[in-house]
């Protein structure tokens, strides 16, 4: 404890000096009358339509592709349903795992 009470710690780099600053007064008011410019060319009201109909177009696409899954066989996903849980158990009461022991069941 003697030795800390000794040592000092120097703060003075841990933060940027931007962050410490604060605002600057520069005299003069911020002049909020000039409209700001844009960065890129805006989209006119034509293309911004043309671009929504081709996502439109492309999620309709794509949403045909999917859909709900179909259930070939109901009572054997039930069967399965039922088993796997014990099956589950049984590999990790007995410390067995077929990736490892193919012959492990």
């Amino acid at each position: 404890m003697a030795i800390s009470g000794c040592s000092s710690t120097n703060i003075e780099g841990a933060t940027p000096v931007a962050a410490t600053d604060g605002p600057k007064n520069t005299g003069t008011y911020p002049n909020l009358n000039i409209p700001p410019q844009a960065a890129a060319e805006q989209f006119t009201e034509a293309e911004k339509n043309a671009r929504l109909a081709q996502l439109k177009a492309e999620a309709q696409a794509q949403g045909s592709k999917g859909g709900a899954v179909k259930v070939a066989n109901p009572a054997a996903l039930t069967t399965l349903a039922k088993q796997h849980g014990t099956d589950a158990l049984k590999q990790i009461e007995a410390k067995c795992d077929p990736a490892l022991d193919p012959s492990c069941k």
